[in-house]
């Protein structure tokens, strides 16, 4: 069986990794002709990701087709879904491409979100920081990840720069939202309607980036699972979803906000490769295959560490503790994220203080 995957950067490369144990093999998407992925899978490259020749080529003689990041065309999804399954199904990626989409996705769920609006002039800005307030995010509505795309504005002096910068691009402006920490979740759908959830995880990000992950979220009652359990049961159930779905929310007052999802294995799940039953990249594959659920279940505390712009020397990193380091064969530059370090222990504050004693020698 042979398993497509749209996109072929590190999470291609590690559900690569994740189902070769399950005897499977893979094909691998690209417009880059030295992605990550393709070390581990055949490697199709194309003009684009609307290449439609290439796109064909890619689809021959594959069981079905995944992908590994949200910004697929939604034409290119649905053009090879008329001859091999496509999983998670396209009107996922039609949902989560557009953060007013999105947004407005999760309302019509009861899913609460920070306030927003749609933002196609100066004008409707003006009048949209006039219902909001002047603390805001204005963002593109697509294409943004990483903090790109995105600028806060904190007073009226800083709203004319901000429509200098992005002008010109559909834009939404979201509530700035006081939270007291930011968490996701990670859900699992199989092809038969079989759910299963991992632990809610605590998320640190700098200048739009993640940083640093710690699971399960430490101080998390089991209300504010159950509240984020529900959210995710209804966008899988909407969607008919099958795969991994991470939904990222802020905390606040004990309350959970959604502010974005991603229909795909997510970089705040790396850490489930080591400490979980199951990894979230071998569950995407259970899922989309039709086999049954892994346990989601912890294997006590987990603390996952980004590497952005650099690589530490492999020796200094190993030798602290129960760590993994795993490289992604990306070439260095500053604001890319290259691999990450994955630390286990039963004991919560164990791992956490070797995790702050790594994050200082990186």
């Amino acid at each position: 069986m042979t398993v497509g995957i749209l996109g072929g950067g590190q999470l291609g490369r590690m559900l690569a990794l994740a189902g070769y144990p399950l005897g499977l093999r893979f094909r691998v998407f690209d417009t880059y002709v030295e992605a990550p992925a393709g070390e581990m899978a055949e490697l199709v490259v194309g003009k684009s990701f609307d290449d439609r020749e290439a796109l064909a080529r890619f689809a021959a003689g594959l069981s079905l087709i995944t992908y590994e990041f949200e910004n697929v065309p939604v034409d290119a999804a649905r053009f090879l879904a008329a001859s091999v399954p496509v999983f998670p199904p396209p009107e996922a990626l039609e949902a989560s491409q557009d953060r007013l989409t999105e947004k407005t996705f999760f309302r019509e769920l009861d899913i609460p979100t920070p306030k927003f609006s749609a933002v196609d002039s100066r004008e409707s800005l003006d009048a949209a920081l006039e219902t909001l307030g002047t603390l805001a995010v204005v963002k593109t509505r697509r294409l943004g990840y990483d903090g790109k795309g995105q600028l806060i504005i904190q007073q009226a002096t800083d709203v004319q720069a901000a429509w200098n910068t992005l002008q010109g691009q559909a834009l939404i402006l979201e509530s700035f939202v006081p939270f007291d920490r930011e968490v996701s979740l990670l859900s699992v759908r199989g092809r038969d309607g079989e759910t299963a959830f991992y632990p809610l995880v605590e998320n640190y990000h700098h200048s739009g980036i993640l940083r640093r992950s710690i699971a399960p979220a430490p101080a998390t009652p089991p209300a504010l699972q159950a509240q984020a359990e529900e959210y995710g049961k209804r966008v899988l159930e909407a969607l008919d979803y099958v795969g991994v779905l991470a939904i990222e929310f802020f905390q606040q007052d004990g309350r959970l906000l959604a502010n974005e999802m991603a229909p795909r294995v997510h970089n705040s799940g790396h850490w489930t490769i080591e400490g979980a039953e199951t990894s979230q990249f071998e569950n995407h594959l259970r899922a989309v295959l039709g086999l049954p659920l892994g346990s989601t279940a912890p294997r006590g505390h987990a603390v996952m560490l980004n590497l952005i712009g650099t690589v530490p020397e492999s020796a200094a990193v190993l030798k602290a503790g129960d760590t993994h380091l795993h490289l992604y064969a990306k070439e260095p530059r500053p604001g890319r994220k290259l691999g990450h370090i994955t630390l286990r222990d039963d004991d919560r504050d164990a791992v956490q203080t070797q995790a702050n004693a790594l994050e200082k020698l990186l």
